[in-house]
């Protein structure tokens, strides 16, 4: 079914930045209508399913916080929620691996913070987008690799070193959009392949 998988890559790039600025200002309520937005918009999840997808999301990101947390935990809600994203969305990946995988981004993300090889966070990530939609890890380094940037940018900002946080957070917006697009249209060269 990921052959025929169609999502709008702007609209989800604008509820992932969103998100993100509110799980950094700690502004879970605002964080959990963002999700919500997202679980819809990504993967097709109706409300109320989409309200408790965003529930499991906010957990596990308020329990990834502490630098001393629970992976099993953090990973349990990311397994709950890729189980009522693969549900509706009619993508065939298995939502134990995907939760791993994304615990994963999680703390590669934070133990590389301030690094210049990132060439571990690009790894997880096509590791991830690849087992998510469908992809070959070919299809999904361009991706990755715009998500890692994105990353980057969030790590500007939050580490107050950057010069103009407004410009950071649309520049972000913008790598999420080319991320998504080429998701897009990598789902669309599967498609139309013949077989």
């Amino acid at each position: 079914m990921s052959k025929t998988f169609q999502f709008d890559p702007d609209r989800v790039a604008y509820y992932e930045a969103a998100g993100w600025w509110a799980y950094y200002d700690r502004a879970w309520l605002r964080l959990m209508r963002l999700i919500v937005g997202l679980c819809q918009e990504q993967f097709r999840i109706p409300f109320p399913a989409s309200l408790l997808a965003g529930y499991y999301t906010v957990r596990a990101s308020a329990a990834w916080v502490p630098v001393e947390h629970d992976d099993r935990v953090v990973q349990g809600y990311l397994e709950k929620f890729y189980r009522i994203a693969r549900r509706y969305s009619g993508l065939r990946f298995d939502p134990a691996r995907a939760g791993a995988l994304e615990a994963k981004y999680f703390d590669v993300h934070r133990v590389l913070v301030g690094q210049s090889d990132k060439s571990e966070f690009v790894q997880i990530l096509v590791e991830l987008h690849s087992e998510l939609f469908g992809i070959t890890p070919e299809q999904a380094r361009e991706s990755a690799e715009l998500r890692v940037r994105a990353a980057e940018t969030v790590d500007r900002i939050t580490s107050k070193t950057s010069t103009d946080v407004e410009g950071d957070w649309r520049s972000l917006e913008g790598d999420l959009r080319r991320c998504y697009r080429s998701i897009q249209r990598e789902l669309t060269r599967v498609s139309e392949t013949p077989g």
